[in-house]
Formats: C-alpha cells, structure tokens, sequence
C-alpha cells in the first residue's frame, strides 16, 4: 500500500531476529530480496464490449524450503512492494509452522465490487493464463486472500488446467470442496488464532470470559468472533470498511454476520443497545483482547498509546508498525504476531495440497484436530522462546523461523548463494 517502503519496514523484524542467532550473514543476504516478482498488464473485455488493462503482480520470495506459497488478492491500492512484503511475511509463516514451503503472494490492482460476475471471472482467467509458467502444483501455490474466495480460486484452478491439459487440482488452495478444496479452509485463519489464545489464556492473564473487539469484519473477522461467542465470550465493538459499532453488554454475532452476508454493514444494527463508534476510536476501546483483522498499518506511532487491550491477535497480516510495537510493549501488552497468529489459513491450505497429491480427502474433525495440534506446538514454542530471552512474541516468532529457514539455505549448500 502507500506510503513508506513496507518491505523495509517488515526487514527490521528479520534484523531484530538475528541478533539473537548465530547467522551467516550469506543467509541474510539471501532473505533480503525477492527470488522473482513479475508485473503483468492484463487486457479485460468488459461487458459493454469494452477492454480495460489491470495492473497485476506475482511475488516468489524464497524457496529454499518447498514451492512458494501464498495468496492473490484483488485490491485498488495493491502495488509491488505490497506483495513483496506479504510474500516476505509468508515465507516466515511457513517457516514458524514447520511447513516445506517458501513464501508467494499476488495481486491485481483492482476494485473486484466494480466488476460483474463475469467480468471477474475473465479477470480471474487473465491472471492465471498471465502467471502460468510461474504458477503450479510443485513450483508456486496459490490461495485466496483479500476480496478473492473459493469460486474465483475455483476458475483459476480450471483455467490452469485447461492450459497444462490435465486436472491440477494442487496448484490451488482455497478451492470449492466440489473442486478438491479441505473442509475446515473456510474458517482456518481464525480458527489457528481462536486455538493459539485458548491455548495461552492463562498465560497472557485473560479471564474466562473476555471482552473482545475485532477490527475488520471479514471472513476471518466474522470467524473469530463466532468461535469465541461460542465460548461466552463478549465481542464489544467491531468494525467493517463502512464504520463501527460497539455495545459494552455484547454484540449479537448472528445478526452481524447475517448483515453481513446480506451485504449490509455492521452499522446496519444500530440502535437498542448498540451504538455507533468512531472507527478510528475502536482500537481505543477498554477490552481484553484486540483482534486487528483488516489490513497493513492498522496500529502504529500515532494511535497505539489508546490500546487498551490485554493482549492483541494479529489475524491480519502486519498490522502493527514496528513504533506501533515499541509502544504497546512498554505498555506491557502482548502481541500474538501475524507469523503465528494467522497462520492456520496457510496450515490448511497445506492440508489441502496434501489431500489433492494423495487423492484421498479428511474428515473435517481430523482437520481440526491436526490444525490444534500444530496451533499448540509451534505457539508454545514460541512462548517458551520470548520468556527464555526476553524478547517479544514477534521477535520469538521470527527467531523461531529463521532458524528452521537459515538450517535449510545451509544445507543447500553455499552454490545455493550464488544460484537460487
């Protein structure tokens, strides 16, 4: 997105990291850069006859592990250095779940609400046939991400194989189950973070029942906030990109969701005991924990002293600003890094891949119960690290990633420098 050069800025982790590990500086070297990134103009008929040109990009950051992994998304301000970034950030998430891929990510700079249905499906098919040669089952996986889902997931899947000729079904994630996709994709990201807080509560010192605020009402937004419901938790104020509404006794989660599904906003309930919020105050909002799951920047130098929260649950990717950090660590709030937090969407997508290699499909409790072990595992790990060194639970998390990714680029051997 605009403004600063957010790769340089996602850099400082890898460089807070490192200090505590005896690195070769060849291995940073490496991490410092993009493998690949290509830029395409993809050429649309639209419906009146007319074509218009987009904007679109695809990033393979490091695949010294597996196939690059990651998602496309469809979003008017994306930009290469946005997916350079959100490649880099994957790269890291597949290293902290222990899974044998390497970080990817696209992009079309595109608002997908102007398009009708079959002008998004012509995109979804441009792209595809545009990246192709970049794109496949052992090389570079896609999924979905911002404003793209399982149907388009499903045309680019059928699109690739009418290029190579054959059913692929594993050179995408995030399919129709029709299509191959996993049961339990659709709710992975935020049921891994609901999992990650269960799992630490007690550690974090939150109470049995929290009161929680969710920052972007999305797909993982909305899922969140059904799991911890579920468990009697409150979710007190969220918001979505139209506003923001709050209510101190709790949010009804079955109305905003099914505003929501019928393409309303969360604004949409207001009134009774439910009241409008400034969007820009929600963050400031006295609560347990704070779920930002919206996009890039959310919480940073300017707005991170209002936090309130206990502990924060990073579902979106690179929410908070590295100043954003120093501020809400002095003020002893912990935060559950996106590396961690958000990771069970890319988990899943793997479990994915797996099923389609094997052609044999998991029952859905299987897929949970897999997601909560490794969920578990690698977040403890992770806590463990913070307390031995003293570090926060972002720095843990990369020190825990890039010592798996250092471990494999060594292995490699040192031609790997120099050739890939």
């Amino acid at each position: 997105m605009s403004g600063d050069n957010l790769l340089d800025v996602a850099l400082v982790r890898l460089d807070d990291a490192a200090r505590h590990l005896q690195i070769d500086p060849d291995v940073l070297e490496k991490l410092k850069y993009p493998r690949e990134t290509t830029k395409v103009r993809l050429m649309i008929r639209m419906d009146d006859g007319s074509r218009k040109s987009f904007l679109a990009w695809r990033c393979r950051y490091d695949d010294t592990r597996g196939p690059t992994k990651g998602g496309i998304r469809f979003h008017p301000e994306s930009d290469a250095d946005e997916v350079e970034t959100l490649a880099f950030w994957m790269t890291f998430k597949c290293a902290v779940m222990n899974l044998p891929y390497g970080g990817g990510k696209g992009a079309v700079r595109i608002d997908p609400r102007q398009l009708s249905k079959t002008e998004l499906e012509r995109l979804s098919r441009a792209y595809m046939q545009a990246f192709a040669r970049i794109i496949g089952p052992d090389r570079d996986i896609p999924a979905p991400d911002v404003y793209t889902n399982s149907m388009i997931m499903g045309w680019m899947a059928d699109e690739y194989g009418q290029i190579v000729g054959e059913n692929s079904p594993a050179v995408i994630t995030g399919k129709p189950i029709a299509l191959g996709g996993s049961l339990g994709r659709d709710d992975a990201t935020a049921r891994g973070g609901y999992y990650l807080v269960r799992d630490l509560a007690q550690d974090l010192g939150l109470g049995l029942q929290m009161r929680v605020v969710v920052q972007g009402f999305g797909n993982a937004g909305q899922f969140i906030a059904k799991l911890l419901a579920a468990d009697g938790h409150k979710i007190i104020a969220v918001s979505d990109s139209s506003g923001a509404v709050q209510s101190p006794a709790g949010l009804d989660v079955a109305r905003l969701i099914a505003a929501k599904a019928e393409g309303k906003s969360v604004t949409s309930l207001i009134g009774g005991d439910v009241s409008a919020l400034d969007p820009d105050a929600l963050i400031g909002v006295d609560c347990d924990l704070l779920v930002p799951a919206a996009l890039e920047n959310m919480i940073h130098e300017k707005n991170a002293e209002q936090v309130k929260a206990k502990a924060v649950l990073e579902l979106a990717n690179g929410p908070v600003t590295p100043e954003g950090d120093a501020i809400l660590a002095k003020k002893n709030i912990v935060v559950l890094p996106d590396i961690l937090a958000n990771a069970g969407g890319v988990t899943v997508s793997y479990f994915e891949w797996v099923q389609n290699r094997q052609g044999y499909y998991w029952p859905l409790e299987d897929v949970h119960r897999r997601l909560h072990e490794i969920m578990v595992r690698e977040g403890r790990a992770i806590w463990q690290i913070a307390q031995e060194k003293k570090v926060s639970c972002r720095t843990a998390a990369y020190i825990h990633a890039l010592g798996r990714r250092a471990s494999a680029i060594e292995s490699h051997g040192t031609q790997t420098f120099f050739n890939s």
